[in-house]
């Protein structure tokens, strides 16, 4: 809690202390016949402690021409009804008013908490070159030209070309695919990049504020501004409703008696009965409460939800769009089909194939490596050549050993079969004798296809995957997981185009009313996340950029709760708008009581907080949900 929640909550305590004494005293021990000033000045007491802030904001509001908000409807309806006399109604109202305000700051506090202790898209750190040896220090203090080190695992603060070392980077937070780049001398590289195994020292050719980082959220930024954001109901409604009360009260009070040559003190009473019950706590109150236990419940769940518009925007969505990579896939390379040819064993081809792959440092290596247990002698292999885009030749057993593409075989003229499958294919061949090949792959991610099933079963009508991969792998993971649409070979600019296409294709079918959902982890994916309806981002394994872009993070990465913050949305607006119809319902039919003057003060009072303490605890049923069905 806040030091501003914790002042406000001892104030509360305060005041209902004090409020407590006071009544109790003036009910049960004070004369009679105690002057009014005197039974006022023992409640402005406790008013003033609770209700000083909401009174100097009225004020100062008012001297600035913006008198009608929440603030002024309280302090007009308490200053009236101390003016009638009512002073423990008045300070019990303000009292309340603050209780709920107390409410709404805790909600908004830990909701803004959770987003700020989890996210920071800035690097670390840069270490930086100098004739002292090497310092760590700011990315933003590091000057064009600069030589900074970057070790192993470490991601690379600043865009440069590598001077001196050799190593493969991880660029999937850019490109969103798990394939690693190789880095040597020469060759450029990117902030928010991975580097790998090895050491690398690089010169930088851009500020910090000119990087690859940078000039994506950029991105982000200008995609955010042509997002269509729904105003807060309250505020949208307080514009029209708070100014038309207090005219209607004005009206009220002055115009009947005129007409109708009566005295003005009733009138001038009904006015204040109109004025406290037409404030609009419960709306103020139990509207935010009730996104605010959506969004407990979703947290409960392992989901972040960055507000109770997004739970909103979730519950209307029509269509799921997903990036491939990290999302629905691992992302990692793996061996998923092990193809010998015909007259050879599979051990036959595991073994040349650990064997060629034996020196290299490529993921692709690492995964054939994987599979063979036994330890390697690197003695038996000679004269390794690792040709980009190619493949490996070597001298194993004194013989030519092959591991690549089919275009290496086929420039040693080695025939081969073709491998049917869908894939990264590793062909291998030795002393010219074609041996098989290893199909190598993106694994999907257990229980994506049952995800695609229940989105579509609670009436996601359709889920579309974009991805920079190749079409052949795309249709691969689309088929397997009952995809409806997928758009491969994709460039981050690429998936925001498809996305806005979705998007007008969707609002003129469903004329504005459907909204559509994207899920995504990588940084090439922040643009997308924010241009969408609802951007959904992978908490644990995706990037930064990505958590800061979308509206909803799955905290553990677990696919099968996208149905359940679905569910958790339509049924926090569905309580929403109960409160909504039925704070309005009263309040209306209290203030056509209360013009008719067959309402008290505590009527009134019932109509605005009691109203505001029902709609309450009607929000609280937001908090409980069952992920089952």
């Amino acid at each position: 809690m806040t030091a501003k929640q914790e002042l406000l909550r001892s104030r509360i305590y305060a005041a209902i202390l004090l409020y407590a004494a006071v009544f109790a005293t003036e009910r049960f021990l004070l004369p009679p016949e105690l002057p009014l000033w005197a039974r006022l000045a023992l409640y402005v007491v406790p008013y003033l402690v609770v209700g000083y802030d909401v009174v100097a904001k009225a004020v100062r509001m008012l001297a600035q021409g913006q008198a009608f908000d929440e603030c002024f409807l309280m302090t007009l309806a308490t200053v009236a009804a101390f003016a009638l006399g009512e002073y423990a109604e008045a300070t019990a109202v303000m009292l309340l008013y603050q209780v709920g305000e107390l409410f709404q700051s805790v909600a908004v506090g830990k909701a803004r908490a959770s987003i700020s202790e989890m996210m920071s898209i800035e690097p670390d750190h840069a270490n930086l070159e100098s004739k002292s040896g090497v310092k760590s220090v700011a990315p933003d203090s590091v000057e064009v030209g600069s030589v900074i080190v970057i070790q192993p695992g470490e991601r690379i603060p600043l865009d440069g070309v590598v001077l001196s070392g050799e190593s493969f980077l991880d660029t999937s937070a850019l490109t969103g695919e798990a394939v690693p780049r190789r880095a040597v001398a020469g060759d450029e590289v990117y902030s928010g990049s991975v580097n790998g195994e090895g050491t690398l020292r690089v010169r930088t050719t851009k500020s910090y504020e000119d990087s690859t980082v940078s000039r994506i959220l950029e991105l982000v930024e200008n995609a955010s501004e042509k997002k269509a954001r729904l105003e807060k109901f309250v505020t949208r409604f307080a514009r029209i409703y708070t100014p038309a009360v207090t005219i209607a009260a004005l009206l009220l009070a002055t115009v009947p008696p005129m007409v109708l040559t009566q005295p003005f003190g009733g009138w001038i009473k009904r006015a204040c009965v109109f004025l406290i019950v037409s404030c609009p706590c419960a709306l103020v109150i139990s509207v935010p409460l009730g996104f605010f236990g959506g969004i407990g419940a979703a947290s409960r769940l392992g989901v972040l939800v960055k507000g109770g518009n997004y739970l909103e925007a979730i519950a209307r969505c029509d269509i799921m769009v997903f990036d491939k990579t990290g999302t629905l896939t691992h992302g990692e390379f793996r061996v998923t089909k092990i193809l010998p040819a015909e007259g050879v064993r599979t051990d036959e081809l595991i073994i040349a194939a650990a064997y060629a792959e034996s020196t290299s440092n490529h993921p692709i290596a690492h995964s054939i490596r994987e599979i063979y247990a036994d330890e390697l002698d690197a003695s038996s292999l000679k004269r390794v050549t690792e040709t980009a885009g190619l493949g490996i030749r070597a001298m194993w057993k004194r013989k030519e050993l092959l591991a690549g593409n089919t275009k290496l075989l086929e420039r040693y003229s080695v025939k081969y079969e073709p491998c049917p499958e869908k894939g990264t294919v590793v062909y291998v061949a030795h002393n010219g004798r074609f041996l098989g090949c290893f199909v190598i792959s993106d694994t999907i991610k257990d229980g994506a296809a049952d995800v695609i099933r229940e989105l579509k079963s609670i009436g996601i009508h359709q889920t579309v995957m974009l991805t920079g991969d190749h079409e052949d792998m795309a249709q691969y993971i689309a088929e397997e997981l009952g995809i409806d649409r997928y758009y491969a070979e994709l460039l981050p600019e690429g998936k925001v185009v498809q996305l806005e296409t979705l998007l007008k294709r969707e609002n003129n079918r469903r004329k504005g009313t459907g909204h559509v959902a994207f899920v995504g982890d990588g940084i090439n994916d922040a643009p997308a996340l924010m241009r969408a309806d609802v951007g959904i981002a992978m908490g644990s394994l995706g990037s930064d950029a990505a958590i800061e872009a979308a509206d909803i993070v799955l905290m553990d990465d677990d696919l099968r709760k996208l149905s359940a913050i679905v569910r958790i949305g339509r049924k926090t607006t569905r309580i929403v708008r109960e409160n909504v119809v039925f704070a309005l319902c009263v309040k209306l039919l209290v203030l056509l009581l209360g013009a008719m003057g067959r309402a008290s003060m505590w009527l009134a009072v019932f109509g605005d907080v009691g109203v505001a303490v029902l709609a309450v605890l009607n929000s609280m049923r937001c908090l409980r949900f069952s992920a089952k069905k």
